[in-house]
């Protein structure tokens, strides 16, 4: 872990923190020997992870919040409570994330729900956050979590792409920004994860399937990647590499350029020929 954010003492506050992806950053960040504020809905599962992450970290180190991050005024509480805290915020990773599933003329209470959760939460988190991140003239981390739902859109849950399509658009906004800010030394980057077995993932599973990663895995691949300085970090898992993944999202890109019909790679007038393309040929 040699980014410079990522140093003991430093402050790393995570939303959708208490399970998944989201808890085990807060764990390799608490053995790292930042101070940690994990933020989430659920109190109970707030409270076991709290446990859990006093395995690696002190409890003067830890702070548990709960947050609705589609509520700005929820997210603002937050900033100030970790200010008050622990003094700043060096990391933030915006995690929070939900996928109740939905259809296209259906569920409009899952439609706002998602979109205020997955896209929202993460526009209010960093509005909130950066610019006090960015005065302290430090080192630091935005991290956004995004899915390859959001750049190759498949059918199915609309919703879910829609808000994670939103994600990936905000977040290169956000670095463009931050690059062309004067004196800035924070840095945006996109979490593309693959297949990774969590209770968003789960449904109704108790076991990891064979393609699965963890999010330990998930975790460990993105602090490579950020030590890299990759602002993409597109994920593979134990079924899609990433060479497939480059291949499906270059033929996403390409219904644009070449006047296919939208989500063409599930029309059945395309099939042989998306399959030549993955083949290279």
């Amino acid at each position: 872990m040699s980014h410079p954010a990522i140093v003991k003492d430093n402050v790393a506050v995570i939303t959708g923190g208490a399970s998944g992806i989201g808890f085990a950053a807060a764990m390799a960040f608490a053995r790292a020997g930042l101070k940690i504020c994990i933020a989430d809905v659920d109190q109970d599962r707030l409270a076991d992870a709290a446990t859990k992450l006093s395995s690696v970290a002190s409890a003067a180190n830890v702070m548990t919040s709960a947050v609705d991050v589609s509520e700005a005024g929820s997210v603002t509480k937050l900033e100030h409570d970790v200010r008050d805290r622990f003094g700043r915020t060096d990391i933030l990773m915006n995690n929070a994330g939900i996928q109740p599933g939905s259809t296209l003329f259906g569920e409009p209470d899952n439609w706002q729900r998602v979109i205020g959760v997955n896209m929202w939460g993460i526009i209010h988190g960093s509005r909130i956050f950066a610019p006090g991140m960015i005065a302290r003239g430090k080192p630091g981390l935005i991290i956004n979590t995004g899915s390859k739902q959001g750049i190759t859109t498949p059918p199915g849950d609309p919703a879910y792409n829609v808000s994670k399509a939103g994600v990936k658009a905000f977040t290169e906004a956000l670095q463009h920004e931050l690059r062309n800010t004067k004196d800035c030394l924070i840095t945006a980057h996109l979490l593309i994860p693959g297949f990774v077995f969590t209770g968003l993932t789960a449904k109704g599973r108790s076991e990891k399937p064979a393609g699965a990663w963890t999010p330990e895995q998930t975790v460990d691949f993105m602090l490579a990647r950020l030590e890299a300085g990759d602002f993409y970090i597109l994920c593979p898992d134990n079924d899609v590499p990433r060479a497939l993944d480059e291949k499906r999202m270059q033929w996403a890109a390409g219904d644009i350029v070449e006047n296919r019909p939208p989500l063409s790679r599930w029309h059945p007038d395309y099939a042989d020929a998306f399959a030549t393309f993955v083949k290279g040929k």
